[in-house]
């Protein structure tokens, strides 16, 4: 039995679904997580929603509960001040994340920082009370300083906890030996604290911190992390690189339950911002015994092009590969991990009745050239539904899927021997153009596509410059095979121009379609359009059409 075809009411244009198979599965599956404990990866809200509001502010603590997940965890990087009271700050400088400058003004002093000449504020030469008038403020200078006057107080980690409630708490320490430098023990400090308040995280890039305090937390709920800075930076305890302590994960268990890693330990970019293959380290750490936790999430980071600038997509690359996941992401926007975690993942090629109809736009045309093989095979491995074919047609009357009737925005038909061919055909565009229908299709073929760029004047956002003349136009017909051969509901057929293509050129391009669909196994149900050609070719069709 044929294929089915259903059309719809469209004005000058032909749409018409396809539907290719029935019997659609659930597409959550209940297989367990890849992480260590078979659970979904923990999110960890860096100084809250920090991506919005300042960093460690209460606004950005509070968003948390409003825009994550219930479980969402709050990190707090610990700062100690002269009086031993722990501040959430996201930087030992205070001058990048607050407005001291202008309350401290002769503040100003130069201390090292593990063995570097470091200037700026710092928390040490201040007393809890003394800070009472400075004020928080957007560390990254990209984003809003909206809120950057909204008398947002530096919190302790106390406040944190009375004001806020945070649950699950992960407390970040840094610069042991720096404090110790100006008399403040972070170990008493971490001690104290942990005695009357649940701290579930507490983490160090200091290897000797952890090991010293790690006997105080056995048998505890706090879980011991040790952090990963860049692999060519010295660990200051131990002065070798941490890319060197990454080769000894039996040492990290001995003391830590956990590693925590930039993003780029897993899945490396080039230097041209394409991803590299991910490597081994998290299922190493898995089979050490040992979680492992990505950090430098970001919405509004530089992403690789494999992501087409999508956040969701990069963090589901970590948590729902096929092949592992890590057990949790820091990220400055809990709520990106929270839909791709709660929403997105362990989700099959099948659509849940019900749920959204996904339908390509030219296929892939974010990672590929629009309506190419390449964009067509890609639309189909990320799980569209329906995949959509534009129809044009050639001087030889070769029907073929195009996105534009003009060659010029698909095309290199201008750096082409065929660039003197510019016409200007009012009923289709006010400027000139280079049509299809003033090429053949063997003509065509030796063009190169053209990856749309949307958003390059406005924004600068390239997309994916490595294949944006990648793949080969396709005819129809092999649209069609290729429909039949892969796992999709449905394809989506449109028709433009089919008015200017009959009275001015003599072509019957919705005839020469329904042929194309008829000789390639579909049935043919119903069309409808608005379009008066149309309801003259399609005349049989507009009375069954009323009456369904």
């Amino acid at each position: 039995m044929g294929k089915r075809i259903h059309g719809g009411d469209v004005s000058s244009v032909l749409l018409a679904f396809l539907w290719l198979q029935l019997g659609l599965t659930t597409a959550q599956t209940s297989s367990a997580w890849r992480t260590l404990s078979g659970n979904s990866p923990a999110i960890i809200a860096k100084g809250g929603l920090s991506g919005l509001f300042p960093d460690s502010s209460s606004y950005a603590y509070q968003a948390v509960s409003l825009f994550s997940a219930n479980d969402t965890t709050s990190w707090c990087d610990v700062r100690l001040t002269k009086d031993s009271v722990g501040v959430c700050l996201p930087d030992i400088k205070l001058d990048n994340c607050t407005n001291i400058q202008d309350i401290f003004g002769k503040g100003k002093k130069t201390y090292v920082v593990n063995g570097v000449n470091t200037s700026g504020w710092f928390s040490v030469d201040y007393n809890i009370s003394d800070l009472a008038p400075v004020t928080l403020t957007q560390a990254i200078y990209s984003r809003t300083d909206k809120f950057d006057s909204s008398g947002l107080s530096i919190l302790s980690v106390d406040d944190v906890v009375t004001q806020v409630q945070p649950s699950p708490l992960w407390l970040n320490i840094q610069h042991d030996a720096f404090y110790s430098q100006h008399n403040l023990n972070m170990s008493n400090y971490v001690l104290s604290l942990t005695k009357r308040i649940t701290v579930n995280y507490l983490s160090s890039p200091e290897l000797a911190f952890l090991r010293r305090i790690a006997p105080s937390f056995t048998n505890t709920k706090t879980k011991l992390i040790f952090c990963f800075l860049d692999e060519g930076i010295k660990e200051p305890s131990t002065n070798q690189t941490y890319g060197v302590l990454l080769k000894n994960l039996t040492l990290i268990g001995t003391f830590a339950s956990g590693i925590l890693v930039p993003k780029s330990y897993i899945w490396p970019v080039t230097e041209d911002n394409y991803l590299s293959p991910s490597t081994s380290i998290v299922t190493d750490a898995h089979k050490a015994g040992l979680e492992i936790y990505a950090a430098g999430f970001a919405n509004d980071n530089l992403l690789s092009y494999n992501y087409s600038y999508d956040p969701l997509t990069e963090c589901l690359s970590f948590i729902d590969n096929g092949l592992f996941s890590v057990d949790g992401v820091v990220t400055d926007f809990p709520i990106t991990p929270s839909e791709a975690i709660g929403c997105f993942s362990r989700l099959n090629k099948s659509r849940v009745d019900g749920k959204p109809l996904i339908i390509s736009n030219n296929g892939s045309s974010g990672d590929y050239p629009d309506c190419t093989d390449l964009a067509y095979n890609k639309a189909v491995e990320d799980g569209a539904d329906v995949i959509d074919c534009p129809v044009q047609v050639t001087q030889d009357g070769i029907l073929i899927c195009m996105s534009s009737v003009d060659l010029i925005e698909d095309t290199t038909v201008t750096k082409s021997p065929y660039s003197s061919r510019l016409s200007v055909i009012p009923k289709l565009k006010r400027t000139a153009g280079i049509f299809t229908f003033n090429l053949t299709w063997n003509e065509i073929q030796k063009l190169k596509p053209i990856i749309s760029q949307p958003f390059y004047h406005l924004y600068n956002l390239e997309r994916n410059p490595r294949n944006k003349n990648s793949g080969n136009f396709i005819k129809l017909s092999d649209f069609l095979t290729f429909a039949n051969n892969k796992s999709v509901s449905g394809i989506l057929i449109s028709i433009e121009n089919a008015v200017f293509m009959a009275e001015q050129l003599r072509i019957d391009v919705v005839d020469s379609v329904i042929s194309a669909l008829n000789g390639a196994g579909y049935q043919q149900n119903c069309f409808r359009s608005n379009d008066s050609v149309n309801r003259q070719l399609c005349a049989g069709e507009v009375q069954a059409a009323n009456q369904v």
